[in-house]
């Protein structure tokens, strides 16, 4: 097809030439960044019959792939097997192969500062890897989550630095990921895809990439805009727990039990969601990418005052865990100083290996702080992980038997996975805090359950 520039200077055919690839199924696609968001795609792609570059500068994760293991619950080993003896994924941390695929996935980590910042380096990082190769004919395609405006401020003049212009010989669009592990209701191809691109040639480029291995793509005006939504998605969930945590503190003065409270109120058909509370955030999405829009909400002079509360609130919650606890060890007449605790669950949600942001960590760290012992149990994390802010955090795993149970002084359920016997739970262990309301069907020893 010879390459036409349109009046609105995009080259048409490079422009066509692409969407046909990707319509069937003949371009390449490579994945950078293979943490929860990144192999999940990967194994989309791939199981649509696309060749996958799976890229990321982990040589550990690459080395587990080429051995045909996964590291991620949701994604089995068989899966990632299969898919390299048919040759359908390639992983490599070697970032020359980037420039082979016609369309590139960015799935980077962007975590807070310290300081409480957007920390976007992975995303100018991975932009540069990009552009090293960058060639006529390519669509780029960020999902990591950030403020509106990271794909136009960030990810186009890196990728245009060498002389290519987008629109015209590359396209660049905003997909915000929609993972929600665990959760098996709705698998990754039936979550409806949102696609904005920088302009309306990337937009087409990408809504066509993910029309081969999604089931329905919805598209907005602007990059902006798709980053917006996202934002959107997980404010709506942080001011919402936010409440509910609130809520469960002031029920608690009362004498009232919010899980009943909120369990009556869900029978109302409409004009009302369920949210639980719990020990506090946790995951990638939720404690962070909030802030992401408050931060630059201050860049056009405005305070977005829910979510600074909301967040103000949900921090707390782990000191309000602390304080049950030690309230409840005070009343065996023991101190926190000293005590052995069993901490039930590391992940951030019942049911996976997530750690991320999880509150175990900050509950972990407040009770090293105040000298109690503890260790843990999480089916579905044997091994404690190593964390980017709690690098100093040493836990030992334990087996979850009655004989344990019954020489800790609490054991604290932190995460409700359905693997645990919350009957023997609260049979053997001589105090039980519970966060999450997983106690909830214990008809027994009613005396030594405290929810927190």
């Amino acid at each position: 097809m010879t390459m036409i520039e349109a009046a609105d200077g995009t080259a048409s055919g490079t422009l066509d030439v692409l969407i046909e690839k990707l319509r069937t199924r003949q371009a390449r696609v490579c994945v950078m960044g293979l943490g929860y968001v990144g192999l999940p795609l990967v194994r989309l792609f791939a199981s649509k019959g696309t060749y996958v570059t799976a890229f990321d500068i982990d040589q550990e994760k690459i080395d587990l792939l080429n051995k045909g293991t996964s590291y991620i619950k949701s994604v089995t080993s068989e899966e990632i097997a299969a898919r390299l003896a048919d040759g359908l994924i390639t992983p490599t941390s070697d970032a020359g192969r980037i420039a082979e695929a016609d369309a590139i996935i960015v799935c980077v980590p962007t975590p807070l500062t310290p300081e409480g910042k957007p920390d976007v380096s992975s995303i100018r990082q991975t932009a540069r890897a990009i552009a090293a190769g960058l060639r006529v004919g390519q669509v780029v395609v960020l999902e990591s989550t950030s403020y509106p405006g990271t794909t136009r401020e960030i990810m186009k003049p890196e990728l245009e630095r060498r002389g290519l212009r987008c629109g015209r010989d590359f396209f660049l669009a905003f997909s915000p990921e929609r993972e929600d592990p665990g959760n098996k209701s709705f698998v990754i191809e039936q979550i409806p895809k949102i696609v904005g691109g920088i302009d309306e040639p990337s937009r087409r480029a990408a809504a066509a990439l993910y029309r081969s291995a999604v089931a329905k793509v919805v598209e907005v005006s602007s990059a902006e805009a798709a980053e917006a939504a996202k934002l959107l998605e997980n404010t709506y969930r942080i001011v919402n727990i936010a409440l509910v945590n609130e809520l469960k503190m002031c029920f608690d003065r009362m004498g009232i039990d919010v899980w009943e409270v909120i369990e009556a109120a869900a029978t109302k058909p409409f004009g009302f969601q369920p949210f639980f509370p719990g020990p506090g955030l946790g995951g990638h999405c939720i404690p962070v990418d909030p802030f992401y829009l408050s931060w630059k909400a201050r860049e056009f002079q405005f305070n977005t005052r829910f979510i600074d509360l909301a967040g103000e609130l949900n921090v707390q919650m782990p000191y309000y865990v602390l304080g049950k606890l030690e309230s409840a060890l005070r009343g065996k007449g023991k101190s926190l100083e000293g005590a052995s605790i069993l901490m039930l669950g590391l992940a951030y949600k019942k049911d996976i290996d997530d750690p991320r942001e999880s509150p175990s960590f900050r509950l972990l760290e407040l009770l090293e702080q105040k000298g109690a012992k503890v260790v843990y149990n999480d089916p579905h994390i044997p091994t404690f992980p190593k964390m980017r802010h709690y690098g100093h955090l040493k836990v030992e795993p334990v087996d979850l038997t009655k004989e344990v149970l019954a020489a800790v002084d609490a054991a604290l359920i932190v995460t409700d996975h359905a693997g645990f016997d919350y009957d023997a739970i609260a049979r053997h262990a001589p105090l039980v805090i519970d966060t999450r309301n997983a106690c909830a069907g214990v008809s027994h020893s009613r005396e030594k359950i405290v929810r927190a």
